[in-house]
């Protein structure tokens, strides 16, 4: 991957390794309004989006983060302007093929999570080419939210376990939260620790309803395009002054 020289390896050391989040979630706003405040057209502000998420995963797998997830598109999102939706889904293909065999290289496992039968469908085969190939990978978990709707997931994932109570393989005695998890997008991924999102919108826009049950949120004003590692670095000393009780007396 092609990042910025001025990443460091080394965690900062006023960060304790101990308390790093082992998963930390973005939603990646603010690409739109960074091109519009430079008199630059929309997608300018996606294409330096991606040199951002590139950015930020190499920074977690530098600094010991086991797995990032970012919401790339949600299911909201196909009602955005024609042009913009098309340019979304080639610049999704053209980063994975131009990106894939550094990702295997440096031992990213990429995912894909979300609706993706409605993708295009040569965007659909770099997806599977790009898993595939890195499903082995163990340094660090890439978790790519495409066509994705927490609501949607959901629905699906009753729908799937109704079908197996209908069909006898399950009993309403089998269902609970282990067996439900199973039947989500992001089943076998632990949930996130950390949500991050940009721009200053506070809202998690129907992104990972079921998995952010308890995770710490962070919210800054920076717009995506200028999320760099002084903001990841702050987001997660913000994160270790938390008290994580979930649910319980500390």
């Amino acid at each position: 991957m092609t990042l910025h020289s001025s990443l460091s390896k080394q965690l900062p050391s006023d960060l304790d390794v101990q308390r790093l989040p082992k998963h930390v979630a973005v939603i990646m706003d603010g690409n739109g309004r960074w091109a519009k405040q430079r008199g630059l057209p929309r997608i300018l502000g996606h294409r330096r989006g991606v040199d951002t998420l590139k950015s930020l995963l190499r920074c977690c797998k530098d600094w010991g983060v086991q797995a990032l997830t970012a919401y790339a598109f949600s299911t909201e999102n196909w009602g955005r302007p024609h042009d913009e939706v098309e340019f979304l889904m080639t610049l999704f293909e053209r980063v994975l093929r131009r990106e894939l065999k550094e990702m295997v290289d440096e031992g990213v496992q990429i995912h894909f999570v979300g609706d993706l039968e409605a993708l295009p469908l040569t965007l659909q085969t770099e997806i599977q080419r790009a898993m595939a190939a890195t499903q082995e990978n163990q340094t660090i978990k890439f978790i790519v939210a495409t066509n994705y709707g927490g609501r949607r997931e959901i629905i699906q994932a009753c729908r799937d376990i109704a079908t197996q109570v209908l069909h006898q393989n399950i009993t309403l005695d089998d269902i609970d939260e282990s067996l439900f998890e199973r039947h989500l997008y992001t089943a076998g991924i632990l949930d996130p620790d950390l949500l991050i999102r940009t721009s200053g919108e506070m809202r998690v826009s129907n992104f990972l309803l079921w998995q952010m049950a308890y995770a710490e949120l962070y919210v800054t004003e920076t717009l995506w395009p200028d999320f760099d590692q002084h903001e990841f670095h702050q987001a997660l000393r913000n994160f270790q002054t938390r008290t994580r009780r979930f649910g319980k007396v500390s």
